[in-house]
This record gives structure tokens, sequence and C-alpha cells, in this order.
């Protein structure tokens, strides 16, 4: 399965049902492949992890799979709290990055941030091990999220992101952590 990665730059506390997102070996910033996660009440497998790092700041992206064939991902950023954005893939979009608006499924989306980060990957990404990518990230409404990635050479690869509510992510332990 391939999955798309894009930076996010929200901010949001890691707590869910009331207590921290916290897996056996931290919370989402240490997710690993295999880990499992709860997200609005659909369980994810993190398939792959890539570590992105735009000079001192930097931010995680977990690849998941739900069995559905539909790309997803957690971003989760480090600041003076956690940002948590689960995206979702929008193979089929016609439009292109750069304008200082675009619209796209009946949402006006505004331009928020560009930039490029260096990035390491671990698990099913099919992406080379390190490598750098560019993108566009794009912000409408209080939660909705549209981002533009391109690794390397490749081109854009759009994604639609909503802002998580800390209640939103639950992390599963493994069954070998238990």
């Amino acid at each position: 399965m391939v999955l798309i990665v894009v930076p996010a730059r929200r901010r949001a506390t890691s707590r869910a049902a009331g207590q921290p997102a916290e897996s056996p070996r931290g919370g989402p910033l240490r997710l690993t492949p295999g880990d499992r996660v709860r997200i609005r009440q659909r369980e994810y497998t993190v398939n792959a992890t890539i570590r992105l790092v735009e000079g001192d700041w930097s931010w995680v992206q977990h690849l998941l799979d739900d069995d559905s064939g539909t790309r997803h991902r957690l971003s989760v950023e480090d600041g003076p709290e956690l940002e948590l954005v689960l995206w979702t893939a929008e193979p089929g979009a016609t439009v292109t990055p750069g304008a200082p608006t675009i619209e796209l499924g009946g949402r006006r989306y505004t331009w928020a941030e560009t930039g490029q980060a260096r990035y390491t990957a671990t698990g099913e990404t099919e992406l080379p091990a390190t490598g750098t990518m560019r993108y566009h990230d794009y912000q409408s409404g209080g939660a909705a999220r549209l981002s533009f990635e391109a690794y390397g050479e490749e081109g854009w690869r759009v994604a639609r992101g909503d802002l998580l509510d800390p209640a939103d992510l639950t992390i599963r332990p493994t069954p070998e952590a238990r």
C-alpha cells in the first residue's frame, strides 16, 4: 500500500478520553510500524513512520492502514503542545499549489505555509529511506486542512486533513507490549 505524507502545523493536546495518548514506548511521536491506534472510532495499524526536519522544526507522519484501501496518515508535531491531524489522500484532485486560495470539494482553502524538509522513512512507504520533501499547506475554517507534497523530483500529491480533538486518539498496545 502506498501512503502519502503531509506536514501539519496545528496545535492540539494529545489526550484520549481524559488520559494521555501514550503507547507502551511513549506517545504518538513514538509510534512505530505495527502499533495500533483508534481515531474517531476507527481502528488503524501503523504501516510506516516518516520523520521530517525543517531547520530546527520537526514532525512525524505515521502512515495508517484500516483495510479500506484509502490512504490515511496521522501527523504529529511537537511544540508547546502536540498537533494531531488525520489526513486522507485525494488522488483524483486536479488542483495544484501556489495560489493564495484553492477550491476543492466545495470548500475554499487559504494558503498557510510553504517549505522543504529532509525526511527519514521506516516501514512500507515506497520512498527512499532518506530524502527531501517540498510542501504547500492550506487551511479552511477551524479544522480543515489541504496539503500538497512532492518527494524528491516526483509530482504533487494532494491530501485533505482534519485537526483532531485530543479525545479522538487512543493508542492501542500491540499484543506483545501488554
